[in-house]
């Protein structure tokens, strides 16, 4: 089976350089018509160009595709919100979106000014929310969507000097695991893909040898499985230098204590048994803890 779009309209943000415009190519190639939005900023955020976005456009026309361009801030509601109308009207629905925009500001969190913190995280989370948000109803209302968060290892597992783009990076695993749930019945899938590429935010960290295996097409390999029609939901997709895996989060079965038993001395003296990992599960929704710790103390007090 070949993944195709034909007929199909995607937003890509950030996607004047690097993986977004790998992204927009390979939709695009796939027979997507492409919105092409880049705000053309540097790395850090700062200023602001078409040029980026404009030759990504160029790139797909020309080789028979059919894209546009929008530079709208993804950080600013109404800006996103006449992106999206643009795109209905140039195309009359919008099936795909992939949330990629992203900017840097890494210090030690010591060393971090709180500006800085909220800025990265108005352009991951705020961005992605934004987004989101302007296409969800379109989405609902034709009974059907594809969005991509982009979460990073850094948020899953931490990274020195990235408090703010790690906290906003794990965010947005969060807010899949709610629009998960609230996009089911409409044939609305919600997924997150944790590159690794040799992109421009990671210039002079990596070798030229690393950089070569590095390739942002290996990421964008993984994308594609991401937006289709047999796209999967609910899964955090690994990507890199040809790399696929694909990241879990379980909860141990833990323990019940009595109410007389009930001190953090006791937890701490049972941590071991609370780690246990025999019997954990995938939890697909917060009330299933409650469910299970409500369940133990019900056997309790049942055999009391």
């Amino acid at each position: 089976m070949t993944i195709r779009y034909d007929g199909q309209v995607a937003i890509v943000t950030g996607a004047g350089n690097g993986l977004g415009r790998s992204h927009a190519l390979a939709l695009a190639e796939r027979g997507a018509k492409v919105v092409v939005n880049d705000l053309g900023g540097a790395v850090d955020g700062s200023g602001s160009s078409s040029d980026a976005a404009l030759e990504t456009v160029r790139l797909i026309e020309q080789a028979g595709g059919e894209a546009i361009s929008n530079g709208a801030n993804v950080a600013n509601l109404s800006q996103v919100e006449a992106m999206v109308a643009q795109a209905v009207e140039k195309w009359g629905r919008v099936d795909i979106l992939v949330n990629n925009a992203g900017i840097l500001r890494d210090k030690s969190f010591v060393k971090m000014t709180m500006d800085d913190f909220q800025l990265v995280v108005d352009v991951h989370l705020i961005g992605s929310a934004n987004c989101t948000k302007a296409v969800w109803e379109l989405m609902r209302g034709q009974g059907y969507g594809r969005v991509v968060m982009t979460t990073s290892s850094s948020g899953m597992y931490g990274n020195f000097g990235q408090a703010n783009y790690g906290a906003a990076k794990m965010a947005v695993v969060g807010l899949m695991n709610t629009l998960v749930l609230e996009g089911d019945k409409y044939d609305i899938k919600v997924n997150c893909l944790s590159p690794t590429a040799g992109t421009r935010m990671l210039d002079g960290l990596l070798t030229d040898e690393v950089s070569a295996v590095l390739t942002v097409e290996a990421v964008t390999t993984g994308l594609l499985t991401l937006c289709d029609n047999d796209a999967p939901n609910r899964t955090i997709l690994c990507a890199g230098a040809g790399g696929y895996a694909r990241t879990h989060i379980y909860e141990t079965d833990g323990i019940f204590l009595a109410p007389e038993d009930q001190t953090p001395e006791n937890v701490r003296a049972n941590m071991d048994a609370i780690e246990n990992t025999d019997n954990q599960k995938m939890l697909v929704g917060g009330f299933q803890q409650t469910d299970k710790f409500v369940a133990k103390a019900s056997a309790y007090f049942k055999n009391k």
